[in-house]
């Protein structure tokens, strides 16, 4: 499984950008699917995640009513719609895959996820 993350770039406060997670794997949608975020010097955190159907989806407190998070199983793709953009959003994004397919649940913890994209920087000016 490879995923390959983009979208990532420099932006005012108040902007908006795309996050893209497009994957190389069979059967794409009985992956439960995530971003997370990490900062220099600080742990990687969850941001958003996604059920494989599409139907249920995750926000941490701090990103919630600004970022959308969205799939396309068709093209094996993952989004991260993120809007409102403010500094403290500036960090590297990982996409990820959790590849449990007996379990419905979606962990919120890094340990959980089985694959992991690259990473892409969003810089958030002030």
């Amino acid at each position: 499984v490879q995923l390959q993350a983009s979208g990532g770039g420099l932006v005012q406060t108040g902007g908006s950008l795309r996050l893209s997670c497009a994957a190389s794997v069979d059967r794409f949608s009985r992956f439960k699917m995530a971003w997370f975020r990490q900062s220099p010097g600080k742990s990687r955190v969850f941001v958003a995640g996604i059920r494989g159907n599409g139907g249920n989806t995750y926000y941490a407190d701090s990103v919630k009513g600004r970022f959308t998070i969205s799939r396309d199983n068709a093209q094996s793709t993952t989004y991260l719609e993120m809007n409102s953009l403010k500094p403290e959003d500036t960090a590297a994004y990982f996409c990820a895959a959790d590849a449990n397919y007996f379990s419905d649940y979606l962990s919120r913890e890094v340990e959980a996820y089985d694959y992991w994209g690259q990473g892409t920087l969003v810089t958030v000016s002030s």
